[in-house]
């Protein structure tokens, strides 16, 4: 009886030893493009939730997790899509991102639907991803620009903005973003004088900035890119008096757009995902000691796209896409014992134990519908040369 129970706890040591393994994640992020400023504290945020969870030594009896990056650039759907298909390649059991709503889109349909892969992205926020048939294999951690589109209506009328010009990049995020801003702020009142698209990466917005000057409006609301087209229609309204506060939408919230326009854009405003409080605070402090700015926008969201998949990982024991996908949402809300930034192992403790989380993590994690986040929001104004939260909405 004794050699037979040595027997049996070998044949136990050595399934445990064959679980660990080293799984890999892609980050598939736009490191280059018309967010490319963005991109490094987002990249550094995955990062930082993954070195958490392989240093604990807690996930699947001592899997360790190795990121891989991969470009999307941001607005090049044959760069993302083969950039997704290499990552696959390379064996990798999900991908955070993608990140702008166009390429996010395609790697969706034509990578990841077809090969059962898991993509939680932390910033493509187009209406059409919550409608588009994933499968079950898409989530986000930034919520929809419907949801936008309300918050910034509300900011508006508060501010006591009755017109608006709006402008908008030519691609899926755009104009989604563009059409709830519109709706959401005629249905409290506002009149939108209005809608035109730009495209990115003219030398030249003159024309386009004189049909927004014609039509007036008490501000232009620009819908872009803070590196690209957005960036451009500022300028040029500036440079030719047609409008002098700008209303940002959350592509256009970064540090290199006051740092780019200088003192003038003092005094305009927008919104940006992003939560306050506990988890956010904790994020901060963590990513500050590691070297980056966490409170960058969709940094904190990229620690909690990573962070969900390796504990929905967990909670499913196992890294295969089909047996973790159905775990993610659990993991992501209540009920269960709330997780925090800097908490992952005690996370990980817990769902071997059997027992439920609730991951709150960097942004206040709530998945609802098809998995996309509920959604919060930084109120920014432009002062002194910086973006600063004013409220959170």
């Amino acid at each position: 009886m004794k050699k037979l129970l040595t027997a049996t706890a070998a044949t136990a040591l050595l399934a445990g030893a064959a679980m660990a393994e080293d799984v890999k994640l892609g980050i598939l992020l736009g490191f280059t493009g018309p967010i490319e400023s963005l991109a490094p504290a987002m990249g550094a945020g995955a990062e930082l939730a993954i070195a958490e969870v392989s240093e604990s030594g807690k996930l699947l009896d001592g899997s360790t997790v190795t990121p891989m990056r991969a470009d999307t650039g941001c607005i090049d759907n044959g760069l993302a899509t083969s950039n997704g298909e290499r990552l696959i390649a390379d064996g990798v059991a999900g991908i955070i991102g993608g990140d702008c709503s166009g390429v996010t889109g395609a790697v969706l349909q034509n990578v990841a639907i077809p090969n059962g892969m898991v993509m939680i992205s932390p910033s493509a926020t187009s209406p059409g991803l919550s409608t588009m048939e994933d499968n079950g294999l898409f989530f986000r951690t930034a919520p929809s620009d419907a949801r936008e589109g309300q918050v910034m209506a509300d900011i508006l009328k508060d501010r006591g903005i009755n017109s608006i010009a709006l402008t908008y990049t030519n691609n899926d995020y755009g104009k989604g973003l563009a059409d709830a801003i519109q709706s959401s702020f005629e249905a409290v009142g506002g009149e939108v004088t209005i809608v035109a698209a730009h495209e990115d990466g003219k030398a030249d917005y003159s024309a386009e900035v004189g049909a927004l000057a014609s039509a007036g409006g008490d501000i232009l609301v620009v819908a872009g890119y803070l590196d690209q087209g957005g960036l451009g229609i500022i300028q040029s309204a500036l440079d030719s008096g047609a409008f002098d506060t700008f209303g940002l939408p959350g592509g256009m919230i970064g540090d290199s757009l006051p740092a780019n326009v200088g003192p003038d854009l003092n005094g305009s405003f927008g919104q940006i995902a992003g939560s306050g409080g506990e988890g956010a605070e904790k994020y901060f402090a963590m990513a500050e000691a590691a070297g980056f700015d966490g409170s960058s926008p969709y940094s904190p969201e990229s620690y909690d796209a990573a962070a969900l998949f390796m504990l929905a990982m967990q909670a499913a024991g196992s890294t295969n896409p089909a047996d973790y996908a159905g775990k993610v949402m659990e993991v992501a809300n209540a009920p269960g014992e709330k997780i925090y930034p800097g908490e992952l192992a005690k996370g990980l403790e817990l769902l071997a134990a059997g027992q439920d989380i609730d991951y709150v993590g960097a942004s206040g994690v709530e998945l609802i519908g098809p998995g996309e986040s509920a959604g919060s929001y930084r109120e920014i104004e432009v002062q002194d040369g910086k973006n600063v939260t004013v409220k959170f909405r």
